[in-house]
């Protein structure tokens, strides 16, 4: 048959949804007959939704068997829907949703599984041996930055057993309204990401002398050998040398690492997903949900995140949580965040981007249904707060913004040693502290980033492979990414994204 008379591929994703998604790469053309009842009456791209149905105005399109939106106007059989086209639900009202009504039985546990990891004094386990730098002003990071390659071209190359260094730079510290409530999001979220598992246990605070959030502040009990105070110094050569001292002390002890085998329960990995389109709820994340489930089976902790993207879809996951309390905790979460979005005169609707769109994600509502899944079906232990460390193993909530640098940061400062994030459209975004797996939704981007992406889901969405296949891999490469027997992309180019704190308390 000529190639270009192929039958479309399109995915319907539940037997009641009155929408396909188009998988085709060239989309479908306008006249092409998908199906004996089914003609395409305009041209319709790649990841797009075709409908099923006549729609009048008013009526419902269905996507993963739930409400994406309500036809803005007559939609005809066989037409393009695109974010013009609907308009978006009311957002469950957080009051009426019902908690831990169908806590999942617990999955079979997994034993055996291992990685090769750093223990810590503290009872974590890294998956990095870094060394970490933190600043508690942004005043001084100019000087770091000069001490920073300085010990990267004069003092790393002595201690190959150390995979790096991580300035913690930010625009926090001064200039803040360091004991208005919310202060505590950013406060807590550099504390815990100075003593990050992949630091080793070793803690350097760079102070300017002046700031609100003096190091004490952050660490009460804090020794005066982790702490180097600029003003304290004579000039600039001073500061200089006295970093690079302190810096090589803790690289002696670092270098003198090894790594151990560790259970697999240690690991603590993130789940992002960022450039979606309308295939990650499909392929992607579906994929990452089975490998969480893996990874708690194992008694892993796994975090998945983003408020905004999960908002329109908490009603699915509030009856998975294991009891009230966290149930209760979860909508709290939300209701926070819709206070902070209301007192910012926006709404969820923002979370969407131009490329979400160009990728066929109509609206919040469908993004938030496709975001969800990565999940998995584990019930939910614990729900936690931005930039908080878990208390518990297994699933959890952590409430974060969306923004992948902001969640990233959190989960980083939550304690996250791996990351697994999926995309559509394409992003090269990597942390320096964690290695972060790219997962494609689409085998089209694979094709055009082959040095980027680390597994490629968009095979599940030709049927040449299961989401459980690919799930399994993702499970595997997370063991062998955590025990540094391989690298992923990001880590390989030294892509490295800044550090992006969330703080939603005032600036002065």
């Amino acid at each position: 048959m000529d190639s270009n008379h192929k039958k479309p591929l399109l995915i319907k994703v539940h037997p009641n949804d009155n929408v396909e998604v188009v998988v085709s790469p060239e989309g479908v053309l306008a006249g092409t007959v998908i199906y004996d009842n089914l003609t395409a009456i305009e041209d319709i791209p790649e990841s797009h939704k075709i409908a099923l149905i006549d729609f009048k105005a008013g009526d419902k399109i269905i996507r993963y068997d739930k409400i994406i939106g309500y036809a803005n106007e007559p939609i005809p059989k066989g037409s393009w829907i695109d974010e013009h086209k609907l308009t978006l639900p009311v957002a469950p009202p957080l009051e009426e949703l019902p908690v831990a009504t169908k806590v999942p039985d617990p999955l079979p546990p997994l034993e055996g599984y291992t990685f090769l990891g750093y223990p810590n004094p503290d009872g974590s386990v890294g998956t990095k041996n870094m060394l970490g730098i933190t600043t508690s002003v942004q005043c001084v990071e100019g000087i770091l930055n000069i001490a920073v390659e300085r010990i990267k071209k004069d003092l790393m190359p002595k201690y190959p057993n150390v995979d790096g260094l991580m300035p913690i730079n930010h625009s926090y510290g001064c200039g803040v309204a360091i004991d208005a409530p919310e202060a505590k999001v950013p406060i807590r979220s550099l504390r815990n990401l100075a003593t990050h598992p992949n630091f080793g246990g070793e803690l350097l605070i760079i102070g300017l002398g002046c700031e609100k959030l003096m190091p004490e502040k952050l660490f009460p009990d804090i020794k005066e050998e982790n702490v180097i105070i600029l003003q304290n110094e004579l000039g600039f050569n001073n500061m200089i040398n006295r970093i690079l001292e302190k810096a090589e002390e803790i690289l002696i002890r670092l270098n003198k690492r090894v790594r151990k085998v560790c259970p697999v329960s240690e690991l603590v990995v993130g789940l992002q997903c960022g450039g979606s389109d309308a295939f990650s709820g499909i392929t992607a994340n579906p994929a990452i949900g089975y490998a969480a489930d893996l990874l708690v089976r194992c008694g892993a902790t796994v975090m998945f995140s983003e408020v905004t993207e999960v908002r329109d879809g908490v009603h699915m996951i509030t009856p998975r949580t294991i009891n009230e309390e966290v149930g209760q905790k979860l909508k709290d979460e939300m209701a926070w965040y819709d206070n902070y979005l209301d007192d910012g005169s926006v709404d969820r609707a923002a979370n969407t981007t131009p490329g979400n769109k160009q990728g066929g994600l109509a609206n919040i509502v469908e993004k938030s249904l496709g975001s969800i899944v990565k999940s998995g079906t584990s019930a939910i232990v614990e729900v936690i707060s931005p930039g908080e460390k878990p208390t518990k193993k297994g699933l959890i909530y952590a409430a974060t913004p969306a923004s992948d640098f902001v969640c990233g940061t959190c989960q980083l400062a939550s304690g996250m040693t791996v990351q697994v994030f999926s995309t559509g459209r394409g992003t090269m975004y990597g942390l320096a502290m964690a290695p972060v797996i790219k997962v494609s939704s689409r085998t089209e981007l694979v094709n055009k980033w082959k040095d980027l992406i680390d597994i490629n889901a968009g095979k599940i969405a030709t049927g040449e492979s299961t989401i459980e296949e690919v799930g399994q891999e993702i499970f595997d490469f997370i063991l062998e990414i955590a025990s540094g027997t391989k690298k992923v992309w990001a880590d390989h180019w030294g892509i490295e994204n800044a550090i992006c704190l969330f703080n939603p308390a005032p600036i002065t």
